[in-house]
């Protein structure tokens, strides 16, 4: 299963809820199976999804969906213990773990190496950190949602990616939409 199949296993569960898409081909494969006001689409920078995320969740009551790929977290490992020290348990970051940087040419991570990242955000001090296969995550994302506790999601997938078009919504368009579903 690779993330586009995820991604539209999970899109009822985040029908109408404030979603941060990880950048590039995870955007572009959201906004295609699942656009919607609610959804901000990370255009073009990497390893931050999980950072707005949690300032967004910090900053308002209603449930954030962090969507980020093992790619991104390694390259802002900051985010994890910053995750664990600012506890919005608002906040679910779900780390689409497919070993690779999907994006650039699914060059592998060291993720899909020795690294695990579920094991990282332990030791970072996130308290309440889940492994799941691909076809597990809709029901692992309910039940986080559905738990009220801040929780790190790491989903384990395949490598690749599906052909979706690009996003043509420019970025001022992206936000604004977006700024109007945070305050609906």
């Amino acid at each position: 299963m690779i993330r586009s199949e995820i991604l539209k296993d999970i899109a009822p569960i985040l029908n109408g809820r404030l979603v941060v898409c990880n950048i590039g081909i995870p955007s572009q494969e959201l906004h295609a199976i699942h656009d919607q006001a609610s959804n901000f689409y990370m255009l073009g920078t990497m390893g931050l999804a999980s950072s707005i995320g949690l300032g967004l969740a910090l900053a308002q009551p209603k449930t954030v969906i962090a969507i980020d790929g093992d790619g991104s977290v390694l390259t802002n490992l900051g985010t994890l213990p910053t995750i664990a020290n600012n506890v919005a348990d608002n906040f679910i970051l779900l780390i689409v773990d497919n070993g690779s940087y999907g994006s650039t040419g699914d060059q592998p991570t060291y993720a899909g190496m020795k690294t695990r990242l579920e094991d990282v955000a332990v030791a970072c001090g996130c308290d309440n950190v889940i492994s799941c296969k691909a076809e597990e995550t809709a029901t692992t994302l309910q039940a986080a949602i559905d738990s009220g506790r801040q929780t790190v999601i790491v989903c384990k997938c395949d490598s690749g990616n599906a052909k979706m078009p690009v996003i043509t919504m420019d970025p001022v368009t992206i936000r604004d939409r977006f700024m109007g579903a945070v305050r609906a």
